[in-house]
């Protein structure tokens, strides 16, 4: 009985990895694109973390969604826990159910519109949108194609361009854009549904804004750094949010606007973490989310191991009664559970 990690891009793998080595806690990539779900075998014995990407289709990986979709449900309806689950899953392929969710719950977003189709559609939705706003993709990642528009003769040069970062499903978000107070948002970090720390980001130079080193090893370290003491009713009202969609491990993005008001835009449950930030906390967000994946594997190795034992309890009751009743009898009256625990 192991962990299985769900997952797409091996590079995004390694801390982790390293991390659960460390506690000898055993553990496998459960690599997903292309291939099959045997949907009437049972799945292996373990817990398993979805770190599924909604960017995998940027690294050619076309098939992880869809599948990674269906092997969470065969995962689920066979009894198997499963962190950041498909609850979890489909909040972090969509921004405009990240958006919708959100607003639910009472926690301030950008006035926001989905415009499904392309060029054309993204172009007439503009026309009746404020100036400046941002487009990005609903389904996104690392920041990728997300672009600040402040004319309608940019959109123009933006929609014309062959090279125009279009989602796979064609859904994309204008979203109002938030004067901030400084150029930078604010990322909090929840392991477990429990706030780590937060990091503050650097947008001046654009908002692709992954920080771990296999996004940008050159500038992590310049463009991210710890908000230290960071403490705020909102982290209150994300611990909510998170226990009410079933999102175990996430980080959350925030804007501070120059109203003073802070609003949500992003909800990342395949959230990378910092190695400078990482060196400079107590206990590193990566360590805490092997500890929280190791002592569920321990719990489910407990319950299996009473399960057995169960088991084997009722065999001797059955071998017992089979020497002074005749097996025959024993076969037509099984022991019932209560006379196993007795």
């Amino acid at each position: 009985m192991k962990v299985y990690i769900i997952n797409e891009n091996s590079e995004w793998l390694a801390p982790l990895g390293r991390a659960l080595d460390a506690i000898g806690v055993p553990w496998d990539e459960w690599y997903v694109d292309q291939g099959s779900i045997d949907l009437d075998a049972e799945p292996p014995e373990g817990i398993y973390f979805n770190r599924m990407s909604p960017s995998s289709y940027t690294r050619g990986h076309t098939h992880s969604v869809a599948h990674t979709r269906e092997l969470l449900q065969w995962l689920e309806s066979r009894g198997r826990k499963v962190f950041n689950g498909s609850t979890a899953f489909e909040l972090e392929m969509s921004k405009v159910r990240q958006h919708q969710a959100l607003r639910a719950a009472g926690i301030r977003t950008p006035k926001s519109v989905a415009v499904i189709g392309g060029r054309e559609a993204i172009f007439d939705a503009a026309r009746g949108f404020p100036l400046p706003f941002i487009i990005k993709p609903s389904r996104g990642g690392r920041g990728q194609g997300v672009r600040l528009i402040t004319s309608l003769k940019q959109l123009v040069t933006y929609l014309s361009s062959p090279d125009i970062d279009l989602p796979p499903d064609d859904v994309l978000l204008l979203q109002e854009y938030i004067r901030p107070v400084d150029p930078v948002v604010t990322r909090v970090e929840f392991v477990g549904g429990e706030f780590v720390y937060a990091i503050r980001a650097q947008t001046s130079d654009g908002f692709e804004l992954c920080p771990s080193d296999a996004c940008s090893p050159c500038d992590a370290g310049a463009k991210f750094s710890l908000r230290e003491g960071f403490s705020d009713p909102i982290i209150e009202r994300y611990r909510a949010f998170l226990r009410a969609n079933a999102i175990s491990v996430c980080g959350i993005e925030f804007v501070e606007g120059r109203d003073g008001r802070k609003y949500t835009y992003d909800i990342n449950s395949t959230t990378n973490y910092n190695p400078q930030i990482e060196a400079q906390v107590r206990v590193p967000a990566t360590q805490r989310v092997a500890a929280l994946l190791g002592a569920a594997l321990a719990r489910e190795r407990q319950t299996a191991s009473r399960s057995e034992g169960v088991s084997a309890l009722r065999k001797k009751f059955a071998l017992a009664m089979g020497e002074r009743w005749g097996a025959s009898d024993v076969a037509a009256e099984p022991a019932s559970e209560d006379a196993v625990g007795s």
